[in-house]
């Protein structure tokens, strides 16, 4: 009779099989029930009642990428959650920005950042931009069956380019589609307004600060217009998370510099309150 692993304090055989070097191919091998668009939902007479992330804005300028995402996440008509995080690192060059099912979209994301950092460990080499697009595509076409049950995971994945030397932005559908934009994209129910604000004020040549500042006034605007979408709350000390991706790696903005960037363009507003003309951005 084998010896239990656990016992002998050994890893079992499918650890030690040589095989493929993407993490998600491993556990639908020898663990699919692990998997987020694996598990069965219980019989409902309609979409599942969960808390959903919503706007998420990014921006490109000559050197690198913005990627933001405001704090509110709703269940219905309810606020859930004031202060959720939704943009995330994926690795040392990337991030990527949720909406849809928080709890889903969350969890999708750490699988995410587990397979990235998996292919290196096997590889000995980071994937490519547009590698680590196509395995986050893979992944959300993987949940495509929890998607027609309502728990969509809509990403908007950011990064900069190594190879390229620039910046690059691309956006998903609930099947896995994905579509590279050029100099801006937003995803979820703030979108419209927030790409139509980034329309009027997007130019090829911003600034790294200039393009922080166009994605959280995109994020006001969205807010402004949307119910689902959370502006800057001075009162409670929440601001949107906006991340950086440069040849230097991502950082994020810390809670200091998303204050002061938050209570600038709030100030601004006082004065113009549907926000700034392109030339003064």
């Amino acid at each position: 009779m084998e010896a239990n692993p656990r016992s002998t304090g050994r890893l079992p055989a499918a650890f030690l099989t040589p095989g493929s070097s993407s993490f998600m191919d491993f556990l639908s091998d020898h663990s699919p029930e692990i998997l987020p668009g694996r598990r069965p939902l219980p019989p409902t007479q309609g979409p599942v009642e969960a808390p959903h992330g919503t706007t998420i804005v990014a921006a490109t300028f000559p050197g690198g990428v913005v990627l933001a995402g405001d704090r509110r996440a709703t269940m219905g008509n309810v606020i859930a959650q004031r202060d959720i995080e939704k943009v995330f690192p994926a690795d040392e060059y990337s991030a990527v920005g949720i909406a849809g099912a928080a709890g889903l979209a969350v969890e999708m994301v750490k699988l995410f950042q587990l397979e990235l950092e998996h292919f290196e460990k096997v590889e000995g080499a980071t994937l490519s931009l547009e590698g680590k697009a196509n395995r986050l595509s893979t992944m959300i076409r993987g949940n495509l069956s929890m998607a027609m049950q309502g728990l969509a995971v809509v990403p908007l994945f950011a990064g900069y380019d190594v190879d390229r030397e620039k910046g690059r932005i691309f956006s998903y559908d609930v099947t896995g589609g994905r579509s590279e934009e050029r100099g801006y994209a937003a995803t979820g129910s703030g979108s419209v307004y927030a790409r139509g604000s980034m329309k009027k004020l997007y130019r090829e040549n911003l600034t790294e600060q200039q393009a922080t500042t166009l994605v959280v006034q995109a994020l006001y605007d969205a807010a402004d217009d949307d119910s689902a979408t959370g502006g800057p709350d001075v009162a409670r000390r929440i601001y949107p998370i906006v991340a950086v991706i440069t040849d230097e790696g991502c950082r994020k903005l810390t809670e200091e510099e998303g204050s002061e960037l938050a209570r600038s363009i709030l100030a601004r507003r006082l004065e113009q309150p549907d926000g700034p003309r392109a030339e003064l951005l």
